[in-house]
């Protein structure tokens, strides 16, 4: 399960004797300030938990504050003694990079044992604050969105209930009354994304267009579709370049991602047409207005949404790691998802019962490149409710 493993590894990462910024980063509403707690309750520190997502406005004055805070808490009459920082929604605060580096470096050269971890909402802000000035003092963890295990875990759903509600635990209340719960999906999560993660905190020019791309990425989710087509069912029409950034943002707010042809060259791939994939199912069913129940009868339709949840599975499943995945299409034959990991290559074809027996085309590609297992989703291969409980990195075993 993604999210004990998260916190299993933040509760030994603090409990090191080494010292590293500890960074959780992940999309909206997937549990990251309940770990955070979670590891407050279990662990045998003092701690100060603070967050910058409050409606008055923060600055560096009040991390500054919040880390003083922290800081006498190591204090006392005798050696400085451990104790932990949170400070949440960190990438709200401009320049926050420089500050904690400043901070964290006082606290290193003092000998002062503080334990800090960041947690962000816009994973593509995070990084970028990391890389820029935190290199070699951070440790991340990326929390992804919930699996089908956790879900049904944590309230029961069967399988059909998570392909269609998808990994929002915070939703999952409101399925028992499906229009609510779509309104939810929209308001708060996609809309306070779109808003808060992505347009408040990047200079985007062209809004309207970002936010049609993501709908247009619900409706054809699990699809290839050319940045050409793409333009062509956009009213604001840019061009494909700002298609690609405008994806890539997407992408780092946890939302929608554009996976790319597997060639075996990276140039090859960076050219090719994207397949549009939305991270939770949750997003493209409440957008797209199609009721459980008439959807689970729409074969084709449910079949898309079958295929799209295996696809979200891998693209959660390997986040923060380095393997990579792709699709793969030449001519006539498809593979629906490729992982790779170095020159290990997983193949998978995800089958359900609106799909056509598209099995060519794995063997098209192991025929291709010989180093790939390939492995069959749904029908006679792994089971669906298996395949979405299995980590993807046991694949590679």
């Amino acid at each position: 399960m993604f999210q004990r493993a998260m916190f299993g590894k933040l509760v030994r990462r603090i409990r090191e004797p080494r010292r590293f910024i500890q960074v959780l980063a992940g999309p909206r509403q997937v549990g990251k300030t309940t770990i955070a707690r979670q590891v407050m309750q279990s662990i045998e520190l003092p701690c100060h938990y603070a967050s910058a997502d409050e409606p008055s406005l923060r600055g560096n004055h009040w991390l500054h504050e919040q880390w003083e805070t922290a800081r006498m808490q190591c204090g006392g009459g005798g050696a400085p003694s451990p104790c932990l920082l949170i400070l949440d929604e960190i990438q709200k605060l401009p320049g926050w990079q420089e500050v904690v580096k400043r901070l964290w470096d006082e606290d290193t050269a003092a000998n002062r044992p503080l334990r800090v971890v960041l947690l962000g909402s816009s994973p593509l802000l995070v990084h970028r604050g990391l890389a820029e000035s935190l290199a070699g003092r951070f440790e991340l963890i990326s929390v992804p969105h919930w699996s089908f295990g956790e879900m049904r875990q944590a309230f029961g759903w069967d399988l059909d209930q998570y392909l269609y509600f998808g990994g929002y635990p915070g939703a999952a209340q409101l399925a028992d009354e499906p229009d609510r719960w779509a309104r939810y999906v929209l308001d708060s999560l996609i809309e306070t994304s779109i808003s808060r993660d992505v347009l408040l905190m990047t200079r985007v020019n062209k809004p309207a267009l970002l936010r049609q791309l993501f709908e247009l990425g619900c409706r054809y989710s699990a699809r290839v579709l050319s940045y050409n087509k793409m333009l062509g069912q956009l009213q604001d029409a840019g061009n494909t370049t700002t298609l690609a950034e405008y994806l890539n943002l997407l992408a780092g707010g946890g939302l929608m991602t554009g996976l790319q042809k597997y060639a075996g060259q990276a140039v090859r791939r960076r050219g090719s047409s994207p397949k549009l994939l939305v991270m939770n199912t949750a997003l493209m069913n409440a957008s797209g207005g199609v009721p459980f129940a008439e959807a689970r009868r729409d074969h084709a339709h449910w079949g898309r949404i079958v295929e799209t949840a295996a696809g979200a599975h891998l693209a959660n499943g390997i986040m923060g790691t380095e393997t990579e995945l792709c699709y793969w299409e030449n001519r006539n034959h498809e593979v629906d998802y490729v992982l790779r990991r170095g020159e290990k290559l997983v193949a998978f074809e995800v089958k359900s019962a609106g799909r056509k027996d598209t099995l060519p085309g794995l063997q098209q590609f192991c025929a291709e490149f010989p180093n790939t297992r390939p492995l069959l989703v749904g029908a006679d291969g792994i089971p669906l409710d298996q395949f979405l409980c299995t980590p993807p990195d046991q694949y590679f075993s």
